[in-house]
């Protein structure tokens, strides 16, 4: 609940120069209370995102002379958990809830229960359907990134070696798709995106069934160790929906005698650090950022306009982007792409030929 330190310090809304970017600044001298659902802390890149939220609300606060009070909650990938806990924020009167789900088709009636208490929210990382954006305008969110051009990027980065990750030479890329949980929008979309973006260079197989590693490392170690073992050298090039699943692929493959870049590739999603430095070393092919950084950041300012009693659009785009070498991992505030749903239903219809 909004708590205010002085009736004199209650300011109109403007904007500041922060670190090079304008962002909003809230009305100063109050404090805010802000849940945060995380599908699971055990999850590298929910991790970092989630660290890189609280630092900035922290930064956000020096700036504006505001308290905002983040509480995070985990909840362990289990929907019955994590309902428990949007619903404790709701009962406690929020100021604002950034929900990461479990469950993204769960979002509508988080929208509605928030939208009973007055309370904004803001969805992270995993984007819900369009017509779930639709329930409550100008209080309801979602920033994120385009999971389609992450699948894009992944099989662009083996389309542009010069076999084209053909290493046998015939003329064929067979490969071995690790996928994240079932249901989930990003997974989908980055296994569709990623094996189709090669097919536009080079004919593709799988290996057997696509497999699901749930973003567990572990299993993605199991899945990798069970295909090396099955397909041997006809395994050219490993898809991993995350970086977490391609550490464990890589764990995999050197237990195997492969080694990357020579007798096999290997792509992921997130740039996660120990992926960048393997890149570095040659001992992994590529994989994309998963902007962290900027998604957080970004929440967190938007956040602050819902939180001054703003609309806000209904959509909040970071790119992603390919990454082949450590310089292009390298982290620095960019600026987001505000769309209606209009105009990211006529995006997705020209880019993908599809609005869904």
């Amino acid at each position: 609940m909004r708590k205010f330190f002085s009736a004199v310090m209650a300011l109109v809304m403007t904007l500041v120069s922060f670190g090079g970017f304008t962002q909003v600044q809230a009305q100063e001298g109050q404090t805010f209370e802000i849940g945060v659902a995380i599908y699971q802390y055990n999850d590298n890149f929910m991790t970092l995102y989630r660290e890189e939220l609280g630092n900035y609300f922290a930064e956000l606060a020096e700036a504006d002379g505001n308290t905002y009070n983040v509480d995070f909650q985990d909840g362990q990938n289990n929907q019955a958990t994590q309902t428990e806990q949007l619903n404790n924020f709701i009962a406690q009167g929020k100021d604002l809830i950034i929900a990461n789900l479990v469950d993204p088709t769960g979002a509508e009636q988080v929208i509605l229960s928030a939208q009973s208490a007055d309370i904004p929210v803001i969805f992270i990382n995993r984007e819900p359907d369009i017509a779930t954006m639709e329930l409550w305008p100008g209080k309801t969110t979602y920033v994120g990134v385009d999971a389609r051009q992450s699948g894009v990027f992944q099989g662009e980065i083996i389309a542009d070696l010069d076999n084209n990750g053909d290493i046998n030479g015939d003329g064929v890329v067979s490969y071995l798709m690790i996928m994240g949980d079932a249901g989930n929008v990003d997974a989908e979309q980055r296994t569709q995106y990623s094996v189709e973006t090669l097919e536009k260079t080079i004919e593709t197989a799988s290996l057997g069934e696509h497999q699901r590693g749930n973003w567990d490392q572990a299993r993605g170690q199991e899945i990798a160790a069970n295909a090396l073992s099955q397909y041997g050298e006809e395994l050219e090039v490993i898809f991993s929906n995350n970086d977490g699943m391609a550490l464990g692929a890589v764990q995999a493959i050197d237990g195997a005698g492969r080694v990357v870049n020579e007798d096999i590739y290997i792509v992921g999603v997130d740039a996660l650090p120990e992926v960048v430095e393997l890149i570095t070393n040659g001992a992994f092919t590529g994989t994309v950022l998963n902007d962290h950084f900027n998604q957080a950041r970004t929440a967190a300012e938007v956040g602050v306009r819902l939180l001054n009693g703003e609309e806000v659009a209904p959509y909040f785009w970071h790119d992603y982007v390919k990454v082949t070498s450590a310089e292009e991992a390298e982290l620095k505030r960019l600026d987001f792409n505000e769309e209606t749903i209009e105009e990211y239903q006529q995006r997705l219809e020209e880019t993908y030929g599809s609005a869904e």
